[in-house]
Protein backbone atom coordinates (compact mmCIF):
# COMPACT_ATOMS: atom_id res chain seq x y z
CA UNK A 1 0.00 0.00 0.00
CA UNK A 2 1.09 3.46 -0.67
CA UNK A 3 -0.04 7.02 0.18
CA UNK A 4 -1.18 8.46 -2.54
CA UNK A 5 -2.16 12.36 -3.52
CA UNK A 6 -2.82 14.20 -6.41
CA UNK A 7 -2.16 17.63 -7.95
CA UNK A 8 -4.57 18.61 -11.22
CA UNK A 9 -4.69 21.81 -13.43
CA UNK A 10 -7.49 23.57 -11.29
CA UNK A 11 -9.06 25.47 -14.24
CA UNK A 12 -9.27 21.36 -15.68
CA UNK A 13 -11.72 20.09 -13.05
CA UNK A 14 -14.88 20.42 -12.13
CA UNK A 15 -15.81 22.66 -8.81
CA UNK A 16 -18.25 20.68 -7.09
CA UNK A 17 -18.10 17.39 -5.53
CA UNK A 18 -19.57 14.59 -7.26
CA UNK A 19 -18.14 15.76 -10.43
CA UNK A 20 -14.96 16.14 -9.25
CA UNK A 21 -14.92 12.52 -7.99
CA UNK A 22 -16.17 12.01 -11.97
CA UNK A 23 -13.80 13.60 -13.12
CA UNK A 24 -10.50 12.27 -10.90
CA UNK A 25 -12.37 8.88 -11.75
CA UNK A 26 -12.20 9.55 -15.41
CA UNK A 27 -8.67 10.91 -15.26
CA UNK A 28 -7.32 8.11 -13.57
CA UNK A 29 -8.39 5.38 -16.10
CA UNK A 30 -5.33 6.51 -17.68
CA UNK A 31 -7.09 6.25 -21.31
CA UNK A 32 -4.82 9.19 -22.59
CA UNK A 33 -2.54 8.59 -25.76
CA UNK A 34 0.61 9.47 -24.36
CA UNK A 35 3.43 8.00 -21.92
CA UNK A 36 2.04 8.74 -18.30
CA UNK A 37 5.77 8.93 -17.37
CA UNK A 38 6.67 12.59 -19.51
CA UNK A 39 5.99 15.01 -17.49
CA UNK A 40 6.34 17.24 -20.95
CA UNK A 41 2.60 15.87 -21.34
CA UNK A 42 1.04 18.41 -18.58
CA UNK A 43 -0.19 22.32 -17.71
CA UNK A 44 3.37 23.71 -17.68
CA UNK A 45 2.32 24.86 -13.62
CA UNK A 46 2.16 21.12 -13.32
CA UNK A 47 5.61 20.65 -14.91
CA UNK A 48 6.70 23.23 -12.58
CA UNK A 49 5.67 21.72 -9.66
CA UNK A 50 7.14 18.25 -10.55
CA UNK A 51 10.21 19.84 -11.41
CA UNK A 52 10.33 20.64 -7.46
CA UNK A 53 8.64 17.88 -5.88
CA UNK A 54 11.27 15.33 -7.79
CA UNK A 55 14.07 17.61 -5.76
CA UNK A 56 12.64 16.03 -2.75
CA UNK A 57 11.17 12.80 -3.36
CA UNK A 58 12.69 11.48 -6.36
CA UNK A 59 10.97 9.57 -9.61
CA UNK A 60 10.43 5.75 -8.98
CA UNK A 61 13.23 4.27 -11.79
CA UNK A 62 11.04 3.07 -14.90
CA UNK A 63 12.19 -0.43 -14.00
CA UNK A 64 10.57 -0.52 -10.76
CA UNK A 65 7.12 0.60 -12.24
CA UNK A 66 7.28 -2.43 -14.13
CA UNK A 67 7.43 -4.70 -10.97
CA UNK A 68 4.73 -2.61 -9.56
CA UNK A 69 2.26 -2.80 -11.73
CA UNK A 70 2.78 -6.84 -11.72
CA UNK A 71 1.06 -6.45 -8.20
CA UNK A 72 4.12 -6.93 -6.11
CA UNK A 73 2.58 -5.98 -2.52
CA UNK A 74 5.95 -6.56 -0.77
CA UNK A 75 7.62 -3.98 -2.81
CA UNK A 76 5.58 -0.96 -1.69
CA UNK A 77 6.14 -1.93 1.42
CA UNK A 78 9.96 -1.47 0.59
CA UNK A 79 8.96 1.44 -1.68
CA UNK A 80 11.75 4.60 -0.93
CA UNK A 81 10.92 6.53 -4.05
CA UNK A 82 7.80 7.71 -4.83
CA UNK A 83 5.68 6.67 -8.37
CA UNK A 84 4.54 9.18 -10.80
CA UNK A 85 1.72 9.35 -12.71
CA UNK A 86 1.33 12.25 -15.20
CA UNK A 87 -1.83 13.09 -17.05
CA UNK A 88 -2.56 16.21 -19.35
CA UNK A 89 -4.72 17.78 -16.30
CA UNK A 90 -2.90 15.84 -13.39
CA UNK A 91 -0.10 14.44 -11.57
CA UNK A 92 -0.78 11.35 -9.05
CA UNK A 93 1.82 10.95 -6.88
CA UNK A 94 2.06 6.94 -4.58
CA UNK A 95 4.34 8.09 -1.49
CA UNK A 96 5.81 5.55 0.98
CA UNK A 97 3.60 5.39 3.57
CA UNK A 98 6.97 6.22 5.98
CA UNK A 99 6.72 9.50 4.44
CA UNK A 100 3.00 10.73 4.72
CA UNK A 101 3.74 13.62 7.13
CA UNK A 102 7.05 15.35 4.54
CA UNK A 103 4.84 14.42 1.18
CA UNK A 104 1.65 16.33 2.80
CA UNK A 105 3.42 19.15 3.47
CA UNK A 106 5.28 19.32 0.85
CA UNK A 107 2.42 18.41 -1.80
CA UNK A 108 0.47 21.21 -0.16
CA UNK A 109 3.18 24.01 0.10
CA UNK A 110 4.27 23.33 -3.61
CA UNK A 111 0.69 23.13 -4.82
CA UNK A 112 -0.46 26.48 -3.64
CA UNK A 113 3.02 27.94 -5.27
CA UNK A 114 2.23 26.48 -8.45
CA UNK A 115 -1.53 27.59 -8.39
CA UNK A 116 -2.43 23.71 -8.74
CA UNK A 117 -5.39 22.16 -7.01
CA UNK A 118 -4.88 19.22 -4.54
CA UNK A 119 -6.83 16.02 -3.63
CA UNK A 120 -5.83 14.27 -0.96
CA UNK A 121 -6.83 10.63 -2.32
CA UNK A 122 -5.55 9.01 0.92
CA UNK A 123 -7.47 11.07 3.24
CA UNK A 124 -10.59 9.73 5.25
CA UNK A 125 -12.54 12.18 3.77
CA UNK A 126 -10.55 12.93 0.46
CA UNK A 127 -10.15 17.09 1.18
CA UNK A 128 -9.85 18.89 -1.95
CA UNK A 129 -7.90 22.08 -2.10
CA UNK A 130 -7.95 24.51 -4.30
CA UNK A 131 -5.48 27.50 -4.63
CA UNK A 132 -6.24 31.03 -3.84
CA UNK A 133 -4.80 33.00 -5.98
CA UNK A 134 -2.14 34.32 -3.30
CA UNK A 135 0.28 31.28 -3.47
CA UNK A 136 -1.77 29.36 -0.96
CA UNK A 137 -4.96 26.88 -1.07
CA UNK A 138 -8.17 26.63 0.50
CA UNK A 139 -10.45 23.74 1.10
CA UNK A 140 -12.78 23.45 -1.73
CA UNK A 141 -14.81 20.36 -0.08
CA UNK A 142 -14.08 16.64 1.63
CA UNK A 143 -16.90 13.81 2.52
Amino acid sequence: MSYDLMVFAAEAAPKKREAFLAWHEEQTELDEDHSYADPAVTSPALQAFYADIVQTFPAMPLDERADEDEGDEEEDEDMTDTDYTIGKAFIYMSFPWTRIDDAHATVTRLAGQHGVGFFDVSSDIAETWLPDGKGSLYLAHAD
